[in-house]
């Protein structure tokens, strides 16, 4: 009824930048609506950390680890959900992954920054 497709991620040296694609495929009727949309992020240390989210319509929120440096937007004709990650660090490597509504996962994408 949902589906979620990261995409975008790969290997780049700090200080570089990346763009990750979420394609949202949502069965219509299989939901209320999307009233809100995120990217979290995994590490063997963290199981999952918030770095950008985004009430449609309405406010976008981040964390200051990643503030200034990352930028959640959405293309509504596209159905898509991005994240412009710039200025990349090595603590940036994880698993990127996007969340609708508080409730569907994709699977993810790697992003992996070396020094």
């Amino acid at each position: 009824q949902v589906q979620l497709v990261e995409s975008g991620g790969g290997s780049v040296q700090a200080g570089r930048s990346l763009r990750l694609s979420c394609e949202v495929t949502v069965v219509p009727g299989s939901i209320p609506g999307v009233s809100r949309m995120s990217w979290y992020r995994r590490t063997p240390e963290k199981e999952r950390e918030l770095v950008a989210d985004m009430v449609i319509g309405g406010q976008k929120w981040y964390p200051d680890f990643v503030k200034g440096r990352f930028t959640i937007s959405r293309d509504s004709i596209k159905n898509t959900l991005y994240l412009q990650m710039d200025n990349l660090k090595p603590e940036d490597s994880a698993v990127y992954l996007c969340n609708l509504n508080g409730a569907f996962w994709g699977q993810g994408t790697q992003v992996t920054v070396s020094p």
